[in-house]
């Protein structure tokens, strides 16, 4: 497959967190199988080259052309040269969805996709590669002769229903969405979209309605700084880490430097994430580390409480110890029951039901305990704050075991087909 991207406008148009229009595309197409063969990004006469991640000049072959003339004449050149072969058309002055390269990528047959919004002007297309030599090519830019071809039926529409939108990452469905950005004002609705957008669909309480603040005035000029999200995780896991020692000295001061570092630690942990997913910097490392740490630091977090309390002193045979035991056995014992469920599915198990959605956002997980521990410090309660914590893990582990179990043994939902659940809000789009 060859790829056209009209990049007339490169150099005049905003970034969209960080990165040029054009340089998106590329990444997108990167991560799209089977990789286009070769790109012509056409920059017109007047277009300026943008620097982008050396690691693209390596996935494929790049043709920076600099020729003058209309769009018609850039586009029938190198329609000249696609011959016999699959050709995919883009605009380097829309932001389309990352997933429709992909989507698009193993199709057979010409098609056209324009924005949801008929106000976005913004298309792209894709040429099988028996398509017609001596196509019409009436338009002043791409949208206009995708609308000219699909009355024309010289391509077909792709519609929403042929999209699988469903985010495994993000435990969501979200239908694709196209924007043609101008402007630094668009740019600025098309930052917040796109930011939205990568939330995950079944989270709990603070990370969906308390963080986002922090998170969203961390990302932006992470961003623009091309800073890579996996030295954020690092700083997290240092955060985190750092943090248990800390407690277990047991004093005032211990228990609030810890309590700052976890807070500061969750808030990255939502940081790295997002900026890996709207920077195309996402990796197998990165996600190793993110969710290694979510997995890993819990129960050494109710240790180092434990101890803070003064575990050392009334032993593992006090009430405390006891609890302790409790908590991190039942800790474990949640994540090995959550395992099951995505043998069965390809998928986590809060996208199973809005229910299980729900639940998502108060069962036990750092982000509800820390909270609950913090308040019970506060009022003088934290021993009793720490064994609600151990029977609000109990009660969770025993919801996910009980659960799973009606699902796969009693409902045998896995036999039945059934399409995820879409447990995310609604998304707004640009105005």
């Amino acid at each position: 497959m060859l790829v056209w991207i009209d990049a007339v406008q490169c150099g005049r148009l905003p970034k969209i967190f960080g990165l040029t229009l054009v340089e998106r595309h590329l990444q997108a197409l990167k991560r799209s199988l089977p990789r286009p063969a070769r790109i012509v990004v056409d920059l017109g006469a007047e277009g300026q080259r943008p620097k982008i991640d050396p690691s693209l000049d390596g996935a494929f072959q790049i043709e920076w052309r600099q020729q003058p003339g209309d769009f018609a004449v850039r586009l029938q050149r190198f329609l000249d040269e696609a011959v016999g072969e699959a050709a995919l058309l883009l605009d380097g002055a829309t932001l389309p969805d990352a997933r429709l390269h992909a989507a698009l990528a193993p199709l057979s047959d010409s098609v056209a996709v324009l924005a949801p919004k008929d106000d976005e002007r913004a298309a792209m297309v894709l040429l099988s590669p028996d398509h017609n030599p001596n196509l019409s090519i009436d338009g002043a830019d791409l949208t206009a002769l995708a609308v000219k071809w699909l009355a024309a039926g010289t391509v077909r529409a792709y519609r929403q229903e042929e999209f699988n939108g469903f985010i495994r990452k993000l435990r969501r469905t979200i239908p694709y969405y196209m924007f043609r950005v101008e402007t630094r004002e668009k740019a600025a609705k098309v930052e917040k979209f796109m930011f939205w957008s990568n939330y995950k669909g079944s989270t709990d309480f603070f990370t969906r309605y308390v963080y986002p603040p922090l998170v969203w005035i961390s990302v932006g000029p992470l961003a623009r700084a091309r800073v890579h999200p996996n030295s954020v995780t690092i700083f997290s896991i240092i955060l985190a880490l750092g943090a248990i020692p800390i407690w277990a000295i047991g004093e005032t001061w211990s228990f609030w430097t810890g309590f700052a570092m976890a807070y500061a630690m969750s808030v990255l942990d939502s940081v790295d994430g997002k900026l890996a997913r709207l920077t195309f910097t996402d990796s197998r490392l990165g996600n190793f580390l993110d969710h290694g740490l979510d997995m890993v630091h819990p129960p050494f977090w109710y240790l180092s409480w434990a101890y803070g309390l003064g575990l050392s002193t009334l032993g593992w045979g006090s009430p405390l110890g006891i609890a302790t035991i409790l908590v991190m056995v039942f800790y474990v014992v949640d994540r090995m029951i959550l395992k099951v469920y995505p043998t069965f599915f390809q998928r986590a198990f809060h996208t199973h039901s809005k229910l299980d959605g729900r639940m998502r956002t108060f069962i036990a997980r750092r982000n509800i305990t820390l909270p609950m521990f913090i308040i019970g410090y506060v009022f003088g309660y934290a021993t009793q704050a720490f064994y609600l914590i151990v029977a609000w893990q109990i009660l969770t582990a025993c919801y996910h075991g009980v659960r799973t179990f009606w699902i796969i043994v009693i409902d045998r939902a896995h036999l039945k087909d059934r399409r995820p659940t879409d447990v995310a809000a609604a998304l707004k789009h640009v105005d």
